[in-house]
């Protein structure tokens, strides 16, 4: 799929630069920002968390806050105001940023990644994984039960925690390394670049409780009855994953499926690349998000780490 830039809405400009990093706008979507860190920052940081391991953060909740704090304590609260402004700014609700080959080690990419989504909340667990982050790969022979790991089809648009019985707020993915890879773009597409939101959001299926059920490979027995659009701030949020709806009847596949289309063949429907040691952190109630096939290739590797969670309310 061809990158291609996105115009969007006017940005509201309430995002201000701070000691050690900056806000700038993305290069492939103007929706989006990306932020541009320090690299003596970085360094400090990763330097000031070398005692830490994932370990540590697998089993101790309070140690994910810790490291927030460590990386707060570089760049002053100003960064963790612009982040959370950044996601909950229905204009932008996303950004970019990364390690900028302050390192490749596997470990300090999760910490790092720890820290960001830790300023903006507390993550959820992942039962896939067993902790609060999932890392998985790529390649090219898969035999999973779900699109995730399947690299030559198209992972279509979607919002994740859809079949788990409480809130995901925002969704963090984080490129560890990739070879032999040639698309697998992230696909993005906010609600409001959707020409067709209104009709569907306000169709009488928009706010049925649909059932979410999850596969095996997921390890979450129980499902969830939820509606496919919700408001937050009295704007329309969704909720939809195509592989784990269950319609109960034909006319809630065919609704189903025109929203799915719909959603695949907007305009507002781009690509972006997205850097090795570089993550995206997006607000998962208006922002849908898919990959690109890749071109196929004996030895395609790409990993992947993903958090989701929920906002803090303070």
């Amino acid at each position: 799929m061809d990158i291609t830039t996105v115009s969007a809405s006017p940005r509201k400009h309430h995002l201000a630069n701070g000691a050690g990093f900056r806000v700038l706008a993305h290069p492939h979507h103007s929706r989006l920002h990306h932020i541009v860190l320090d690299d003596n920052v970085l360094a400090a940081f990763f330097g000031a968390c070398k005692h830490v391991n994932s370990q540590n953060l697998e089993y101790v909740p309070t140690m994910r806050f810790i490291l927030a704090r460590e990386l707060e304590a570089r760049l002053g609260i100003a960064f963790r105001q612009s982040l959370r402004a950044i996601l909950h700014d229905r204009n932008a609700g996303g950004f970019t940023v990364g390690v900028q080959g302050t390192t490749v080690d596997a470990d300090d990419y999760v910490k790092f990644g720890t820290a960001i989504s830790h300023l903006i909340g507390p993550g959820n667990h992942d039962a896939m994984s067993g902790t609060y982050y999932a890392r998985f790969l790529v390649k090219d022979t898969d035999n999973s039960d779900s699109y995730l790991r399947q690299a030559y089809r198209l992972f279509t648009l979607h919002t994740d925690g859809t079949f788990v019985d409480e809130a995901t707020d925002w969704l963090l993915m984080m490129k560890f390394s990739e070879r032999n890879a040639s698309g697998g773009e992230s696909r993005l597409l906010h609600l409001d670049d959707w020409e067709a939101l209104q009709s569907f959001s306000e169709h009488s299926l928009g706010s049925y409780p649909f059932t979410y059920k999850s596969p095996p490979s997921k390890n979450v027995a129980q499902f969830v009855k939820r509606p496919t659009f919700f408001k937050v701030n009295n704007q329309p949020c969704i909720c939809y994953i195509d592989q784990f709806v269950c319609p109960e009847t034909i006319e809630h596949a065919a609704w189903l499926q025109s929203l799915s289309d719909s959603m695949e063949a907007s305009a507002g429907t781009s690509a972006i690349p997205l850097p090795v040691g570089d993550l995206i952190m997006l607000n998962n109630q208006f922002w849908l998000h898919g990959r690109a096939p890749f071109a196929r290739h004996p030895d395609l590797h790409r990993e992947l780490m993903r958090q989701r969670g929920k906002f803090s309310e303070i």
